[in-house]
C-alpha cells in the first residue's frame, strides 16, 4: 500500500485491498483515506467514534455546567485566550458573548451531531477581532452608511 504518512492511504489502496485497509484502520484506530480528485477522508471504527462522541459530549455538558453555575462563565472567558490569542481585540463583553456562543456550539456538535455551527462561530468572533485591529477598518466599519452598498464581494 503506499501512503505519505503511517496513517493514510490511497483510495487506490482501500479499492484494491479493502480487508487489508480495513484490518489497519481497525488496528490504528482510523486511517485517511487520499484521493487525487475529492476530498479525504477517514475510515475508522465504530467504537473509536463512539468514544470521540462521548468525549466531545462531556466537554461540552462540562463547559455548559461551568455557565449554568457562573453566569459570567469568568473561568472560561479567562482560558479564553490561551485558546484564542485574538480575543484581545474584543471588548469584555464581545468576550462573554462568544465564549457563550461557542459554548452552546460545542453542545450543539455534541448532542445534535451540528459541526459546521462552531467553525462559523469561530469564524464570526474571528473577523470582529481582525477589523478591530485594524483602526482604519474599524472606523470604517462603525461608520454610518445610507441606501444600497451594491452586491457583497467575497473573498475566498
Amino acid at each position: 500500500m503506499s501512503t505519505g504518512h503511517a496513517d493514510a492511504v490511497t483510495f487506490s489502496d482501500l479499492s484494491r485491498n479493502p480487508r487489508a485497509v480495513a484490518e489497519r484502520a481497525a488496528r490504528l484506530g482510523r486511517v485517511r483515506v487520499t484521493h487525487r480528485d475529492a476530498p479525504d477522508f477517514y475510515l475508522t471504527t465504530v467504537d473509536r467514534e463512539e468514544e470521540r462522541e462521548q468525549t466531545l459530549a462531556t466537554a461540552s455538558r462540562l463547559f455548559l455546567a461551568l455557565i449554568k453555575y457562573d453566569p459570567t462563565a469568568h473561568a472560561l472567558v479567562i482560558a479564553m485566550p490561551e485558546v484564542f490569542p485574538w480575543v484581545r481585540h474584543l471588548s469584555s463583553d464581545e468576550l462573554r458573548a462568544f465564549t457563550l456562543e461557542l459554548v452552546e456550539a460545542l453542545s450543539d456538535a455534541a448532542e445534535l451531531d451540528v459541526d459546521a455551527t462552531v467553525q462559523e462561530v469561530v469564524a464570526g468572533w474571528r473577523a470582529t477581532a481582525r477589523i478591530k485591529a485594524d483602526p482604519a477598518q474599524y472606523g470604517e466599519a462603525r461608520r454610518p452608511t445610507s441606501g444600497d452598498s451594491g452586491p457583497v464581494q467575497v473573498s475566498p
